[in-house]
C-alpha cells in the first residue's frame, strides 16, 4: 500500500471517550511503528448541538441526556479517569463542572487542518476542558489554546465571524450524520471501513494491519 492510510476520526471536544478511543488509536499506530504511513482527519460532531452558550451543569446535562444517576455518573467517570491514566491523559472531573458548547472549537479545527495542526489543536482544547478545568466556547480559551499550538490567533478567531466557515462545519456535522454516524468516536478507514466506541489498542491494531496489508 503505497499511498497513505486516511483515518477520519468523528467526535467532540468534549466528548472523554473521543479522547481515550484516539489516545488508544495513537498507541496502536506507535507500536505497528507506521506514523508516516497514516493521515489523521478530525471530523465534526456535536454531542449537543442545542448547548446554550453558557454552557449546563454537567450532571443535570447527563441526567437529562441519558437518564444516569449521580451515583451512575460517578462510576462511568472514575472508570474514564482510570482509562485515561493509562494513557498518559489526565481526566480531572470536579463538583461544579459544566459542559460547553463546542461549535466555535470544531471551526477552529477545520482551520488549523489547513496548517496540519488539527491533531495538535483538538488535544490541546480537550485537554484544557478535561484536565484544566477550562470552558472551550471561552475565546480567550481558545485563543490560548491556538497560541499554543504555534497558530495565527487572531486570524483563526476571525474564521468564527465567517459565515461560509460556518456553514462548512454544519455541512460536515451533516454529511457524517447522513451516512449513519450517530455516536462518537467513530473511526473511518479510507471513507471504506469503521470502528465505533474506544476499541481496545490490540483491536486497532488488528485492524490497522489488517487494511495495510490488503
Amino acid at each position: 500500500m503505497n499511498e497513505k492510510l486516511k483515518i477520519d476520526i468523528v467526535s467532540d471536544v468534549v466528548c472523554p471517550w473521543c479522547t481515550i478511543g484516539y489516545k488508544r488509536l495513537e498507541k496502536a499506530i506507535a507500536e505497528l511503528g507506521i506514523g508516516d504511513k497514516v493521515d489523521i482527519s478530525w471530523q465534526p460532531f456535536e454531542l449537543n448541538p442545542n448547548m446554550p452558550a453558557e454552557g449546563q451543569d454537567l450532571h443535570e446535562h447527563i441526567a437529562e441526556k441519558y437518564g444516569s444517576t449521580l451515583e451512575e455518573q460517578k462510576e462511568s467517570q472514575e472508570i474514564m479517569t482510570e482509562a485515561g491514566e493509562e494513557l498518559g491523559f489526565k481526566f480531572d472531573y470536579f463538583e461544579g463542572m459544566r459542559m460547553s458548547n463546542t461549535f466555535d472549537a470544531h471551526v477552529l479545527l477545520e482551520y488549523a487542518g489547513e496548517f496540519g495542526k488539527q491533531t495538535e489543536l483538538k488535544m490541546q482544547l480537550t485537554t484544557a476542558f478535561f484536565s484544566e478545568r477550562k470552558d472551550v466556547s471561552d475565546r480567550k480559551v481558545l485563543n490560548e489554546a491556538l497560541l499554543k499550538v504555534g497558530l495565527n490567533a487572531t486570524e483563526a478567531l476571525a474564521r468564527l465571524e465567517d459565515t461560509e466557515a460556518r456553514k462548512e462545519v454544519k455541512s460536515k456535522e451533516a454529511y457524517w450524520q447522513n451516512v449513519g454516524v450517530r455516536s462518537v468516536p467513530t473511526i473511518v478507514f479510507n471513507k471504506q471501513s469503521a470502528l465505533t466506541g474506544a476499541q481496545p489498542v490490540d483491536v486497532f491494531k488488528k485492524v490497522l494491519t489488517d487494511i495495510m496489508a490488503s
